[in-house]
């Protein structure tokens, strides 16, 4: 099969097309030939090994390869299609369309993968295109997480900062689906888009400083690695929560100190990838509270040129590579929510 691939790490251009072995299930696995997949920030950390968040750096080098990485294929969000099954497996028939998480297994750079059959899979959303079903689990799974951790009551104010990011952008639509009003924090040229999500307010962070507004928010979920802490804290509502998905280690420490000795609660847990919160995505994406946002689809022999675009920071949405360019989403990206 083919795959995009990477012996060393290093930029964009480290990676490369290959001719590799096609896997084979196990008793209890699925062979999935794989339709789209989502290049992420983290595809690009994982390949260049340059952290935003620097803590954990010493662990994961040691966990995914010290001089050369162990695993030369990447990829962790995709839709695909099930080929064939092992002999024990019963969620799974082959021409099942699924889309879902590899986890740190990756692989999903290359046209197929074998996953567990207890591993984050389900059926594909029946309104998306594989490329816009790709899109989903990292960005929806994370902010299904944190938006329920936070306990969003109707009419409640929520700052998410970040909010143009995959996660920010499916944690706007999930808290506007739950009858909060959303204030968004991002970069100017993502003003439109995430309104069009369902956001309320905006505040481009380049020209104003949301800490220094007067208003306050029952809510913050904060996606930016440097952002700051005890600035934030203070925007809170009597009883608030701030809730981190990027957090430095000075964050997890401060966290545990501000939601002992204030009125104030912090998440910092970082979410599971289960099939289970991956059906309950399946079901608002089918009835119309959630859409995927589709930035560009990239063949994969252009995937050094899908990951300079992740890296730009421009991209209003998520990029997405596929073996076959028909896989790839309506014209303007996204659909509109009705």
């Amino acid at each position: 099969m083919k795959a995009v691939t990477y012996t060393r790490y290093g930029g964009p251009d480290v990676l490369h097309l290959a001719d590799v072995p096609t896997p084979a299930p196990g008793d209890r696995e699925v062979l999935i030939r794989v339709r789209a997949a989502e290049v992420t920030k983290s595809d690009c950390e994982f390949r260049s090994f340059r952290y935003s968040v620097k803590w954990f750096w010493l662990p994961l080098r040691i966990a995914v390869g010290v001089i050369r990485p162990r695993r030369s294929i990447l990829g962790m969000y995709f839709a695909g299609e099930v080929v064939s099954v092992g002999g024990r497996v019963t969620r799974f028939v082959p021409g099942d369309q699924v889309y879902g998480c590899t986890g740190l297994r990756l692989g999903a750079y290359g046209e197929y993968v074998v996953l567990p059959e207890g591993a984050a899979i389900g059926p594909k959303p029946r309104n998306m295109t594989f490329a816009e079903a790709a899109a989903v689990p990292l960005g929806g799974l994370n902010a299904l997480h944190f938006m329920r951790r936070a306990g969003i009551e109707p009419g409640e104010q929520v700052l998410i900062n970040g909010a143009g990011g995959s996660i920010g952008a499916h944690a706007v639509q999930i808290a506007h689906s739950m009858g909060a009003h959303v204030t968004a924090v991002d970069h100017r040229i993502k003003e439109d888009l995430v309104r069009r999500l369902g956001a309320s307010d905006f505040v481009d962070y380049t020209t104003d400083d949301v800490t220094t507004m007067g208003r306050r928010f029952d809510v913050i979920f904060d996606m930016v690695a440097g952002s700051p802490y005890r600035r934030l804290i203070g925007k809170l509502q009597p009883g608030g929560r701030y809730l981190h998905g990027n957090p430095r280690l000075s964050v997890l420490l401060r966290s545990v100190l501000t939601t002992r000795f204030t009125d104030k609660t912090v998440t910092v847990a970082f979410a599971s990838e289960t099939g289970e919160d991956l059906a309950k995505l399946t079901e608002m994406i089918e009835a119309g509270e959630i859409q995927s946002i589709v930035d560009r689809v990239y063949p994969m022999a252009e995937a050094a040129d899908a990951h300079r675009r992740v890296e730009t920071e421009q991209r209003l949405g998520a990029v997405v590579i596929t073996p076959d360019e028909r896989d790839g989403p309506p014209a303007d990206g996204f659909r509109n929510l009705e």
